[in-house]
């Protein structure tokens, strides 16, 4: 019989808008192992911050972060920015520029986006002042770029995501205020709204929403960013899948969802293409009339500012449909 998720879990998973590790640990081990898990590296991703180190080595700046840091007596540790105490935000927004977009925002620039896909506005949604009013009727393809699978196969990528509120907007990441699931906006709920109207069959709307979380891709140089970014698109998977099914998903399913997350939203340290604090010094031997001497000399693409220059791990991508995976870098121009 097929592994089914528990729905008393699944309800309470969500502690207002916060996806608790402790749940997911009980939910599933594997579901949470997957979320930590960086796909270029083959290890779990790192805390790629100085915000937890005062609980212990574990939680060194470029530590793993493990289900034990983050579950149990942490089990609150990692929280979504609007829960962070406000001096933790500002030292943030100071040391690494975060700052999170609000959702009516973010709204406005996928409009602009989508305005170039249909040849027109109000697909989806009419802006008002620092809101919008949501457009139910079934969105019209007539004269856009494609029929509705090309607009979920359309791959769409959130640099810097933090949270993800481009992709899923579960919540305002400002206000932390909880958004209903009719009226989000994020580029994957927009995509799993096109599935719902269109797919005919309940296999039909299994294929498509699972081909619309593999064409939305986003990176985070932050570990705990990072995490809420993938919790937030599988949590809201779930509420898209229990819209449609009345059901919870089986627990072979989510962990395939899981996987495509935890390919697609990587961690990376966006300027030089890499796993943050991967590039390391050139080592030289230098033969000398005594002895052997090593010199070392900077990581040339720190140096240079050379993005294609880098000693460090240069972070993978999948491409779903080509089925091949490749170094982020190589999707700019001059890469290789």
């Amino acid at each position: 019989m097929p592994e089914t998720l528990d729905a008393n879990k699944v309800n309470t998973m969500a502690q207002g808008i916060d996806v608790l590790e402790d749940y997911l640990l009980t939910l599933d081990r594997e579901l949470l192992e997957i979320l930590l898990f960086d796909r270029t590296t083959r290890r779990n991703i790192l805390w790629a911050t100085k915000d937890y180190e005062e609980y212990g080595a574990d939680y060194a700046e470029f530590e793993e972060i493990t289900p034990a840091a983050i579950t149990g007596a942490h089990s609150k540790l990692i929280q979504p920015r609007t829960a962070k105490a406000q001096n933790t935000q500002s030292g943030r927004t100071r040391s690494k520029a975060e700052v999170f977009t609000p959702s009516w925002m973010c709204n406005k620039q996928n409009n602009l986006v989508d305005e170039q896909w249909f040849g027109r506005a109000g697909v989806f949604n009419f802006e008002a002042e620092a809101s919008w009013v949501t457009n139910h009727e079934t969105v019209n393809f007539t004269g856009a770029k494609g029929g509705w699978q090309k607009y979920i196969d359309a791959k769409r990528m959130e640099v810097s995501c933090g949270e993800a509120p481009y992709i899923v907007s579960r919540y305002d990441t400002v206000t932390g205020q909880r958004i209903p699931l009719s009226d989000r906006v994020g580029i994957l709920d927009r995509k799993l709204r096109v599935v719902n109207e269109n797919a005919e069959s309940d296999d039909d709307w299994l294929k498509w929403s699972w081909r619309a979380v593999e064409s939305v891709y986003g990176f985070e140089y932050q570990g705990d960013n990072l995490l809420l970014a993938r919790e937030n698109i599988l949590y809201s998977y779930i509420e898209y899948y229990y819209a449609r099914f009345k059901r919870q998903p089986e627990l072979t399913w989510l962990r395939k969802i899981a996987q495509t997350i935890s390919w697609n939203i990587w961690q990376m340290d966006g300027i030089k293409g890499v796993v943050p604090d991967s590039c390391k010094p050139l080592e030289h031997s230098q033969v000398t009339l005594f002895d052997d001497e090593a010199e070392s000399t900077a990581c040339p693409g720190c140096a240079k500012g050379d993005i294609f220059r880098h000693t460090g791990i240069y972070c993978k991508v999948k491409d779903w449909r080509g089925k091949k995976t490749q170094t982020y870098i190589s999707l700019l121009k001059g890469g290789k």
